[in-house]
């Protein structure tokens, strides 16, 4: 979905580059978790942590029609830009907004909606609380798939802390994009902010080409 798709406001939008990536790297529906749960490749509850306008939390609900998507976010003018993006998508009935600050949102959440543990979850803009979060949802001892994005040399900083006390081995990579704008009769390139995507967690399901080929 291209970023002029969203009601913006003045709220900070994970740019559509990123977004395309992120998503892809929550690996939705290709993945079959640990620990408690059935063991089925069909996963459906996406945790959008620190939500912003919505932006990963509307795509991933257009991109899977059978994932449900709780967005966590403490600012008012977000709160209402991700209902507006929701509904302007037609996929208000599968996000529900947690509103509140972080992380004793997700806690209370948690703690209210026991069976609504999630299978994925994005971290977009909370990544100072990155150690409470992921002792939150018990991270990794039950199989999440998780996906943070960095932009500030201290946000990934303090996320790779996190993880090397948690003895959590990640997947990093850095997406350095750039768009043409037009100057003069010229299009020049003028780069974004470097975005530092860090992932662990989730179990591959082997059983995915046979559910693809109808065998299963």
């Amino acid at each position: 979905m291209r970023d002029e798709w969203f009601i913006r406001g003045n709220v900070p939008m994970t740019k559509e580059e990123v977004r395309a990536v992120s998503i892809a790297k929550l690996e939705i529906g290709s993945r079959r978790d640990g620990g408690e749960r059935s063991g089925k490749c069909a996963r459906s509850i996406l945790f959008d942590i620190g939500a912003g306008t919505g932006s990963v939390s509307v795509e991933a609900a257009v991109t899977y029609p059978d994932l449900r998507i709780a967005a966590f976010e403490k600012k008012d003018e977000a709160i209402s830009l991700i209902r507006r993006n929701a509904e302007k998508a037609g996929v208000e009935d599968r996000v529900e907004i947690v509103p509140g600050n972080l992380p004793e949102s997700l806690e209370q959440y948690l703690t209210g909606h026991p069976e609504t543990a999630p299978d994925y979850v994005f971290i977009g803009g909370a990544t100072a609380n990155t150690a409470k979060i992921l002792d939150l949802l018990r991270v990794p001892q039950i199989g999440i798939r998780v996906v943070i994005n960095a932009i500030a040399l201290e946000s990934i900083q303090e996320v790779l802390s996190a993880l090397r006390d948690r003895k959590i081995e990640p997947e990093i990579s850095q997406i350095s994009a750039a768009r043409a704008e037009k100057a003069g009769p010229f299009h020049l390139m003028k780069g974004m902010n470097p975005v530092t995507v860090i992932c662990f967690g989730g179990t591959v399901c082997e059983n995915i080409a046979l559910h693809r080929n109808g065998v299963l």
